[in-house]
């Protein structure tokens, strides 16, 4: 009895070592596995943050053009606005100029009026001079 005892006991802990053994092979395997994993996810992570480094220079370097670009049309929109005001200024001034001009060539033009109305007077005379001095 003892002896059956002993053997279906001796059985019982090889059935057992043989599953520890199985059991400690998978859990070895699963180990190997999730290390693979770990090293995998840990590339996935490298790539990662380097592309992340990557974008921020390229966003970096493209706010760094777009900064200059704005300040480039500032100055730009800013010297156009001061030409824009000489050139009101000059418009004003040669607006001026005309009006003034304007002004004097209708003044000779009336003064040209007047010596031509007068011319026709003094001939008018000279004409009437003429005759009486022929019937005198």
């Amino acid at each position: 009895l003892i002896s059956s005892a002993t053997k279906s006991l001796r059985m019982e802990t090889e059935i057992l070592e043989k599953k520890l053994q199985d059991a400690q092979m998978k859990l070895a395997e699963k180990d190997g596995d999730k290390e693979k994993e770990i090293q995998s996810l840990k590339r996935l992570i490298s790539e990662l943050e380097f592309q992340l480094t990557m974008e921020k220079s390229n966003n970096e370097s493209f706010l760094d053009k777009l900064r200059k670009e704005i300040k480039h049309k500032s100055d730009e929109l800013e010297k156009l606005t001061q030409e824009r005001t000489q050139l009101i200024h000059s418009l004003s001034q040669v607006q001026e100029e005309n009006s003034l001009l304007q002004d004097t060539v209708r003044r000779e033009c009336e003064e040209r009026f007047e010596l031509t109305a007068a011319l026709g007077r003094a001939r008018e005379q000279v004409l009437e001079l003429r005759r009486l001095s022929g019937t005198l």
